[in-house]
């Protein structure tokens, strides 16, 4: 798993840009959707140049670019779309935490969109960037990928309002679609974890409490990672009040807030969910130290059995002339069958103590 390294992060200066991911092989290329409640047009395959003559400014633009590996490419944009060159370092450097960020003429909003790894208990990470201006979505990937699909397709067949909305509507849709891939995590982790629950009760094998503290670490990440998201939600209130800035509109900031009590209620599941692998590995060390008694309960009701049968042995081995018994014809088999009777009489008292 890709961790957010938030303190020991590369620092890189903001006119030394570099693309700190792992898809370093992904070609970047550019969709552009520009829409409104009559009119949609999808383009794809076409150069910066090309972008003046696609971009309609009295409509919805979106223009969602894949791939961050290409720095000319991703310069060219910033210079056509005026970005600040600390917004598009942000872009670059994906051990960013999540942020948002206010200019008087650009909204910046990055994001971490987290999923399960198949077959494995890691987490798959990628860092997903917005950025709004002058009516313009410009989203920012670090691969092609299936996010956002379902949205692509809620455009063209001109399902629900999305098509009689502005940009940060589609920015609040984004978005939700990508906190929708939290929900999808902790489903996932919530089904291993009930997997591990089982197991403790069943075996005590040292794996289990190792995948135990494997899946405690992704709860602690999942949490770091949406612990910025929601204060960045939050800190979106502060600007429905801005007089200045006006990207958002004042009607949709109710969407956002849903955003934000979507992000409270992903870390009050997480925090059940840790509560949940606390008590799987107590239950764990209870099983272990419940064994490690009923080993030592087994092995000390033994060793009480044969202490008296030693000791009657230790004394008929002692090598004394005058010692009566070592005559007697039968003296052997008495000797065995009294300590056949001391070993039954302790079984008996042992099971009427309830001590096994």
């Amino acid at each position: 798993m890709r961790k957010i390294k938030y303190k020991k992060g590369r620092k890189l200066q903001p006119y030394n840009l570099e693309y700190t991911g792992i898809h370093k092989k992904t070609d970047s290329e550019m969709q552009l959707f520009v829409y409104d409640d009559l009119n949609l047009a999808e383009c794809e395959d076409f150069n910066v140049s090309d972008l003046k003559q696609n971009i309609d400014h009295q409509k919805t633009n979106w223009l969602n670019i894949h791939g961050l590996n290409d720095l000319d490419f991703l310069k060219s944009i910033s210079s056509y779309f005026e970005i600040d060159n600390f917004m598009l370092a942000d872009i670059l450097n994906t051990t960013r935490r999540t942020k948002i960020e206010e200019q008087h003429d650009c909204l910046f909003f990055n994001i971490k969109s987290l999923l399960p790894a198949e077959n494995s208990d890691e987490i798959r990470v990628e860092q997903i960037s917005f950025l709004i201006k002058e009516g313009i979505l410009i989203s920012f990937q670090e691969k092609r990928s299936d996010f956002f699909t379902h949205i692509r397709e809620r455009i063209r067949t001109h399902s629900g309002i999305v098509r009689t909305k502005k940009a940060d509507y589609l920015l609040y849709i984004l978005l939700d679609a990508i906190m929708e891939n939290f929900y999808v995590t902790i489903e996932n982790e919530e089904d291993k974890i009930e997997g591990l629950i089982d197991l403790t009760k069943e075996s005590a094998n040292p794996i289990i409490l190792e995948r135990i503290e494997k899946h405690r670490d992704n709860f602690n990440f999942l949490k770091r990672s949406i612990i910025p998201l929601r204060d960045s939600l939050y800190e979106i209130k502060s600007i429905k009040d801005d007089d200045v800035f006006n990207v958002i509109e004042a009607e949709n900031f109710t969407f956002f807030a849903r955003l934000h009590q979507k992000s409270l209620e992903l870390l009050e599941q997480i925090e059940s969910d840790m509560g949940s692998l606390e008590s799987a590995s107590n239950f764990f060390f209870s099983a272990q130290t419940h064994k490690m008694n009923e080993i030592m309960k087994t092995l000390t009701i033994v060793s009480a059995i044969f202490i008296p049968l030693t000791f009657i042995v230790g004394v008929y081995g002692m090598n004394f002339d005058n010692m009566p018994e070592l005559r007697f014809e039968n003296g052997y088999y008495t000797v065995v069958g009294f300590m056949g009777l001391i070993v039954l009489g302790m079984i008996y008292y042992f099971k009427r103590r309830r001590w096994f």
